[in-house]
């Protein structure tokens, strides 16, 4: 399938789930042509029903605040569960501040990982507040919260045993920097404190550049990442059981978790990795380049593929033939001059020449975008990556979508990042609670 578009069947069934998703600019549908992918993605003229989203029972309560622990929830409210985010009165989740910038007065990084939820405002600090808490974890799935210490969890009636008793059933998910055991539980942990202790940052940028954090907020999102996967995998385990089970995300363990060919290669030899800037450790030429217009990056990875990167580049009778590059362990130990060499012709010409050549030969390669250049790129924008939703006080905006695409049951973007407390009302509402009882709690500060 390489080359193809993804088929119009599929994509549409992806609009009719997704309303807001962007236009895409692709070319005509390959359906056609193509019997095997109905098998795959099968054309989906019926309407969209609640048993079309993977999570449509299961309810998830969400106590977390800035990063990995949102970012975990907007994953499963993707894939259809019904996600309460429980947040402070009058102060809310701490990115609600973070910015600029802000969309007419709401922050674009809480926008950024709290769809498909919807707000609860409780004082947990209130034995009212507590109650009703305890009254929604009785029914619910999975909790997702990041205090590190016991003794505050146990304050706030929010700790494990004590929610274990109410739920058997329930699926708490801790996320704190250290996680519950070892000599560093209870120490407060951001994503910088784990990228700078995980040895990530020490490895990142040029041998000469000071230790370099990555831009995006890589450990906490990693921490989502496992903590959607775990829950996910404990659900599975409740069908064996029939209970749920607690799981100790670490920001710093979930960081350390990039590390897996760098860590072999250090048990390997008990020497500390060399900070190589954009080389490969064990592969050349795989790295990027400076074209005549912009920078562009190839990989050949392999000794097929560097019989084809001479062949097209004409340099059979000169690099290609040149023993200090006929293997790929030769041109590791002269990595230096082969990429003078390489990069003196690829800076004499465009960047889209090179491409041109390479990838019509499967030699990956590709440009090294900003930011702004892959969010318009049409293939994104084809496969769903970029999403637009109407947000109650920030009005349209656009946020990047889920990457996972399933046949069956995609995800879905069925509603905007809530305002602080927007659906309290309707949620307490839910669970039996009535419009006088609702007053009390609010005249009481409990919510």
């Amino acid at each position: 399938m390489a080359g193809e578009q993804f088929p119009g069947a599929y994509l549409s069934k992806l609009r009719a789930h997704s309303p807001r998703l962007l236009p895409l600019a692709i070319s005509p549908p390959m359906l056609d042509n193509r019997p095997d992918l109905f098998a795959l993605f099968p054309s989906t003229q019926h309407k969209t029903t609640m048993s079309t989203k993977a999570l449509h029972n299961i309810t998830v309560l969400d106590m977390t605040e800035a990063m990995a622990g949102p970012y975990a929830g907007m994953m499963l409210g993707d894939l259809g569960a019904d996600v309460i985010k429980i947040e402070r009165p009058g102060v809310g989740d701490m990115s609600r501040g973070w910015g600029p910038p802000f969309i007419h007065g709401e922050s674009a990084y809480f926008l950024s990982v709290n769809r498909n939820k919807r707000s609860l405002t409780l004082n947990l600090k209130h034995p009212e507040a507590q109650s009703v808490f305890h009254r929604l974890v009785q029914t619910a799935d999975i909790l997702l919260i990041n205090q590190p210490r016991l003794a505050s969890l146990q304050k706030l009636g929010a700790d494990y045993d004590t929610l274990s008793a109410l739920n058997p059933r329930l699926i708490y998910c801790s996320i704190t920097g250290y996680g519950m055991t070892g000599p560093y539980a209870g120490r407060s942990g951001y994503d910088v404190i784990a990228q700078g202790e995980s040895g990530t940052m020490a490895l990142t940028g040029g041998p000469d550049d000071p230790p370099t954090r990555f831009p995006s907020p890589i450990s906490d999102i990693t921490a989502g990442m496992y903590t959607a996967m775990s829950a996910l995998a404990a659900l599975v385990g409740r069908q064996h059981t029939g209970k749920g089970q607690f799981i100790d995300t670490a920001l710093l363990d979930s960081q350390l978790a990039w590390l897996p060919n760098i860590a072999g290669s250090t048990f390997a030899t008990g020497k500390r990795p060399p900070k190589l800037g954009n080389n490969h450790p064990t592969i050349t030429p795989y790295e990027p380049f400076e074209a005549a217009d912009k920078s562009f990056i190839i990989g050949v990875g392999s000794e097929r593929l560097w019989a084809r990167f001479c062949e097209v580049l004409a340099i059979n009778d000169t690099i290609g033939s040149d023993p200090r590059f006929r293997t790929n362990t030769d041109r590791l130990q002269h990595r230096t001059e082969l990429h003078a060499q390489l990069q003196a012709i690829f800076s004499t010409q465009p960047a889209a020449h090179w491409l041109a050549l390479f990838r019509p030969l499967g030699i990956p390669s590709g440009s090294i975008n900003h930011v702004d250049e892959i969010l318009n790129d049409p293939h994104i924008r084809a496969r769903g990556m970029v999403v637009e939703m109407q947000h109650p006080s920030a009005g349209d905006f656009r946020a990047l979508g889920n990457p996972m695409h399933l046949s069956h049951t995609p995800v879905s973007y069925r509603l905007p990042p809530p305002t602080l407390g927007q659906h309290t009302d309707e949620i307490l509402q839910g669970f039996g609670y009535t419009a006088d009882q609702i007053a009390v709690l609010r005249t009481d500060q409990a919510v």
